[in-house]
């Protein structure tokens, strides 16, 4: 008798058992949901919490990393190890940062910037974070692969970061390779199809997935990763995280200078190009409108992409603070931290430098001084303030010209796009995910 192709799969599917610890005593400050997740990642040994921003992913990882008891290295983004070294304190669990990896040695648990990867021997470590693993993507090919080489012959690996990019199989894809479950070219061709760009239908950048494929593929991932928006999620009170509301304003400029290859502003800027152009013939316009929104006497977080603007700003409005890529990695952090005890009334940054990871729910107003079409560092940026833990409804304005109002489109009917795929993916995975979070009670 022949097989169909959906038993095919189903036999064949990859369900991830783990090959870690037995759950361990953790810290009392940890909910009982988060308890839960960092017990079923000791049993995996190795898994990625997609949980959204402010739901504790520091304390989960660290609390995963001290249950393992062994020489454990935590890498985060850019000014991200403080906090981290921070929030460890709150659990009693020291953790260390170090430079380079003689700094580490002797210390159970160390952290350290993606930055300075080059300075340590990841074979050395029994475990491996990643925080914010789904900067993975924005680095460079050689990055992502010293990681995975690097870490190929350590035991236990976990991944933390928000919800990833339901849109973007290669961010999955990444984290699949680093935690050594499969390959991505295993990944592509167990789950997916390439598809004619043509087609009217739910792709995944040119793929789309096997029809038969949709259970087997959840219920793999279900094995491996775990997505919460909401203790609720996966069954728990949800008391104490329920967002404030946010509130989005768009500040188009007329402008009657062309952009680039737009002879007409209203038609929009086409083309790298043509948008940076039109960014920097706007630039005077746009500075003056966000100077009158700072008038406001609350703490605001600009954010930027081109180096005239975040100069500019730091200008224009009285007691702004520009942090710089150029910055030493003291300069950086001194400013943050300043930010956050409020001495600092409108810090001035690009995403790239400030935009993942930090914890700026202190502040409830922030402008994008432009935009470009990454719907991620949109939404990164977005979440630095508009998180759990937020008591205040948070204003976020919009500022471009009319020749970048389509990239505003752009970035709208992507996060549209994403906000159905990332209900689908949590949706599919609730059940297999009760089912393994149940499994490590």
């Amino acid at each position: 008798m022949s097989l169909s192709y959906s038993k095919f799969l189903q036999r064949k599917a990859r369900v991830y058992t783990g090959l870690g610890i037995a759950p361990a005593d953790l810290p009392a400050q940890l909910y009982p949901w988060q308890a839960a997740i960092v017990r079923w990642a000791l049993r995996k040994g190795r898994a990625a919490i997609f949980a959204d921003c402010g739901l504790g992913k520091t304390f989960m990882q660290v609390a995963w990393a001290d249950a393992l008891n062994v020489p454990t290295l935590i890498l985060a983004p850019l000014c991200v190890a403080e906090q981290t070294v921070g929030e460890a304190l709150k659990l009693g669990v020291d953790v260390h940062y170090a430079t380079d990896h003689h700094a580490a040695l002797g210390h159970q648990i160390a952290i350290t910037n993606y930055e300075r990867l080059d300075k340590f021997d990841l074979s050395a470590f029994g475990a491996v974070v990643l925080d914010e693993s789904s900067i993975l993507k924005a680095f460079d090919g050689s990055t992502r692969t010293a990681l995975i080489q690097g870490c190929k012959d350590v035991p236990y690996r976990l991944c933390c970061t928000a919800t990833p990019s339901p849109n973007d199989i290669t961010e999955l894809a990444n984290h699949a390779e680093f935690l050594g479950l499969m390959t991505r070219p295993e990944f592509l061709a167990t789950w997916f199809i390439r598809i004619d760009q043509g087609q009217r239908t739910v792709t995944h950048h040119g793929w789309r997935m096997k029809r038969h494929a949709v259970t087997p593929f959840y219920q793999w991932m279900a094995s491996w990763a775990l997505a919460i928006r909401s203790p609720k999620d996966l069954g728990y009170d949800d008391a104490g995280f329920n967002l404030p509301s946010l509130h989005i304003h768009e500040e188009t400029l007329r402008t009657d200078a062309p952009a680039g290859d737009a002879l007409f502003p209203e038609m929009g800027a086409k083309g790298l190009s043509g948008r940076l152009a039109a960014r920097r013939t706007s630039l005077a316009d746009r500075v003056a409108c966000v100077s009158r929104l700072t008038d406001i006497g609350s703490q605001w977080l600009l954010w930027c992409g081109l180096n005239e603007e975040s100069g500019a700003l730091a200008a224009a409005i009285p007691g702004a603070v520009e942090v710089k890529g150029s910055d030493s990695y003291g300069e950086k952090v001194g400013a943050v931290n300043a930010f956050v005890r409020g001495d600092i009334r409108v810090l001035v940054s690009k995403l790239k430098i400030l935009g993942y990871g930090m914890n700026f729910q202190h502040c409830s107003r922030m402008a994008f001084v432009g935009i470009s079409d990454s719907y991620e560092q949109y939404y990164q940026g977005i979440r630095r303030c508009w998180r759990y833990g937020q008591t205040k409804p948070v204003n976020v304005s919009i500022v471009v010209s009319e020749a970048e109002r389509m990239v505003v489109e752009n970035v709208r009917r992507k996060e549209a796009a994403a906000a159905d795929l990332s209900a689908n993916l949590l949706q599919h995975l609730a059940e297999f995910e009760r089912k393994e979070i149940a499994g490590a009670a």
